[in-house]
């Protein structure tokens, strides 16, 4: 079990807790790609300050449980992908399109007087194509894959040789929208909104915001905890 010390993971702070991952967000800590990361080292690439975050964490571990923060580690494989599905892969299918509308709109209208929104659009367009990719080679490969891994009595023989492989890809895609993201908030500064726009510009600066968030908590799930758990029962079936 995590700790709130300097020495846990982000990681596993908010698997442990997913209430947590509130705080990691208003500090600009990176939970989802660098889940890895100790909260030192993570708010040091951050640049928050460690005890405010430290007592930020202990003020969410006081309070009760919420319903919505279900204990992912526990749960079956099967259940967790059921979730990701039916909740981040949902939400990408119905936001991208919309998103991607009120980026070429505001693009149009104020790119002249602000062209920070003109790359920011250019990059959302690229970063749609990555993601539903992506969720198409999550749900038609890697989900199937686990899926079999999890119901077999005895190592499967996959297609790909090991469930490792695509998620080494799935990871590095990950990556590469991390970094997107971290681009758009630059650009956007923080998502803010001019005195000089109209509301399509804060329409968008509000999906863009909303967009980031759910998919670190998106990452962080998968990363953190489906695929070492895929990988950990691959490993128990080769060794029995």
């Amino acid at each position: 079990m995590a700790n709130n010390t300097a020495d846990a993971t982000v990681g596993d702070l908010v698997t442990e807790r997913p209430a947590r991952a509130r705080v990691f967000e208003q500090s600009g800590v990176d939970y989802c790609c660098n889940g890895a990361d100790a909260l030192s080292e993570a708010c040091l690439k951050a640049g928050a300050d460690l005890q405010s975050v430290l007592d930020q964490l202990a003020a969410v571990d006081a309070a009760p449980r919420g319903a919505d923060e279900a204990d992912w580690a526990s749960a079956s494989l099967a259940q967790l992908m059921a979730h990701i599905e039916a909740t981040h892969h949902t939400y990408l299918k119905s936001e991208l399109p919309r998103i991607s509308a009120l980026a070429t709109k505001t693009a149009a209208a104020h790119g002249a007087a602000h062209p920070n929104v003109v790359e920011a659009a250019e990059l959302f367009q690229a970063l749609r194509l990555e993601l539903e990719g992506h969720l198409q080679k999550e749900e038609v490969i890697l989900f199937p894959m686990i899926r079999l891994l999890e119901v077999s009595a005895e190592l499967p023989q996959l297609h790909c040789g090991s469930v490792t492989n695509p998620i080494a890809v799935m990871e590095h895609e990950h990556d590469n929208a991390g970094a997107v993201l971290a681009r758009l908030r630059d650009l956007t500064d923080g998502y803010s909104t001019p005195d000089d726009v109209c509301n399509t510009y804060r329409a968008l600066m509000d999906a863009l915001a909303q967009l980031e968030q759910d998919l670190h908590l998106h990452i962080h799930k998968e990363n953190s905890i489906l695929h070492p758990r895929a990988a950990a029962r691959e490993a128990q079936l080769a060794s029995a």
